[in-house]
């Protein structure tokens, strides 16, 4: 701008009054900072399902093989049971099912099979390829489930030519 500019601008000026400035809003409390409730809520849901799952299933990580046995059982029968060495006497397909209808199947299955004194059943439960992120939810349900059951003594996923890390052999009490 040149000084000429600046006495136009003047002499434009002249003879007008300011406006008075009024504040653009009504002074309030400030706002409380947003709080992310879904979040910390979802936080906490994989806090709790994380602390269910043991130290075997997160070192073989979801998607790969499931081992598990109690105590007692020996490592030549978990090596028979992974090799295919124990004739399957009955099986169950679990895969596609919701976890609501595959839980008490899998129970009323397992107990049928202790009852009928079958030593060695196969579980399908799928790979959980069409489970997206979520990663293989009906695997995981199986893995937690029998480990919790007394009557199941040891299970390991099978061979490939029995469906791989999509099925597992399950070795049961005797009654």
């Amino acid at each position: 701008m040149s000084d000429n500019d600046t006495d136009e601008f003047h002499k434009a000026m002249r003879g007008t009054k300011p406006l008075r400035s009024e504040p653009r809003a009504p002074a309030t409390k400030p706002r409380p900072k947003p709080k992310a409730r879904f979040t910390k809520a979802d936080e906490r849901e994989v806090l709790n399902e994380s602390l269910e799952d043991d130290i075997d299933t997160i070192e073989h990580g979801y998607g790969g093989a499931l081992r598990f046995r109690r105590q007692h059982v020996g490592k030549r029968t978990m090596r028979k049971l992974q090799r295919g060495g124990f004739g399957v006497q009955a099986e169950i397909d679990l895969h596609g099912m919701t976890l609501d209808e595959a839980r008490p199947r899998l129970a009323d299955f397992i107990e049928f099979s202790v009852s009928q004194g079958k030593y060695c059943v196969r579980v399908v439960h799928g790979k959980g390829l069409g489970s997206g992120e979520r990663g293989p939810v009906l695997k995981n349900a199986v893995n937690r489930w029998l480990r919790r059951w007394d009557s199941v003594l040891a299970f390991v996923s099978t061979r490939q030519v029995d469906g791989g890390t999509g099925a597992i052999y399950v070795l049961l009490q005797k009654q």
